[in-house]
């Protein structure tokens, strides 16, 4: 009797053009204050708004703002790259698509620092290998912990599959709804932006790319954002 082939992963560094620490890899002078500091700055913030930081139901609010934005922007200190570092290569053969959809998206709007809430659709179309399907929603969890715009985040979801697994195609549709404009402004609640990155076979051939977006509920018929 034959052995059973014992299942292996394989470990595929990504290109280094495609590696994206955060503030750091971008901006290597960047020093980011102390606790201290941030937790001073919300004083402040909350004495600019009108009210005293040292009232009862404010004194460990700047404590509790800072601990948050640990959480909010926990995006920084992750390298996306890495999450997709290990890929398996015994897939019998399987060619289709990948779709992973309605990923949660929690992100803030770098203009006004308020939540972009909504979903992001991924698929992607393998070549040799695939990826553990929790690693692509870390992906977009990391670029989504970050302040951002949306078509930004879009593209940085889909470049950083596309150059680390090198499929044959990615797509990414991203549905959300900004706060910037529904609590403030222009006062529109309702409104849900999508956005939507296309690259290899979903770009070029209109058979996959509507396959894709007939899967998700076809929120992005156009194709490309």
């Amino acid at each position: 009797m034959t052995a059973p082939k014992k299942t292996t992963d394989k470990v595929v560094p990504g290109p280094v053009h495609a590696r994206r620490a955060g503030p750091a890899a971008t901006n290597p002078n960047l020093i980011r204050p102390s606790k201290a500091e941030a937790e001073a700055a919300v004083r402040t913030l909350i004495r600019w708004a009108g009210d005293d930081p040292d009232r009862e139901g404010l004194v460990g609010t700047p404590d509790r703002v800072v601990r948050s934005y640990e959480e909010f922007f926990a995006g920084y200190d992750v390298d996306p790259v890495d999450l997709l570092a290990r890929t398996f290569e015994e897939t019998d053969g399987y060619d289709e698509m990948v779709v992973l959809r309605n990923i949660r998206l929690e992100s803030y709007c770098e203009h006004h620092m308020v939540p972009i809430i909504g979903k992001v659709h991924i698929a992607y179309l393998p070549r040799n290998r695939v990826v553990g399907i929790s690693k692509l929603a870390r992906v977009a969890e990391v670029y989504s912990k970050r302040l951002q715009i949306q078509e930004k985040m879009t593209a940085q979801i889909a470049n950083t599959i596309d150059e680390v697994l090198e499929p044959l195609g990615v797509a990414v549709v991203i549905e959300a709804t900004h706060q910037c404009m529904t609590t403030r402004g222009i006062h529109k609640p309702g409104v849900t932006m999508v956005t939507s990155r296309m690259l290899g076979a979903f770009r070029e051939d209109d058979k996959t790319r509507r396959e894709f977006l007939a899967m998700i509920g076809n929120p992005a018929s156009s194709g490309e954002g």
